[in-house]
């Protein structure tokens, strides 16, 4: 996977992954094979995710004129789903 992916490509190829894993229909290499892809965009899913809340900090930061840095803080809905 190239570091350059979009985030929404990236998690979109991820759902599919797990999709796929789910089925359960895969031979044992396949499955270590899709696993892996999905570890590696899984990092790129996070990486992205990272540098999303840094400049969200930064425009915060410079908005504000102060040196006090508030963390994004993202909606409770995802999490109340699992």
């Amino acid at each position: 996977m190239e570091k350059e992916i979009k985030f929404e490509v990236a998690f979109s190829e991820l759902e599919k992954i797990v999709k796929k894993l789910e089925q359960g229909n895969l031979t044992l290499d396949e499955s270590i094979k899709l696993f892996e892809e999905g570890i590696k965009l899984s990092k790129i899913c996070s990486s992205k995710l990272e540098e999303a809340e840094k400049k969200i900090e930064i425009l915060i930061k410079a908005e504000n004129g102060t040196n006090i840095i508030r963390p994004f803080e993202g909606s409770d809905e995802e999490e109340s789903e699992g």
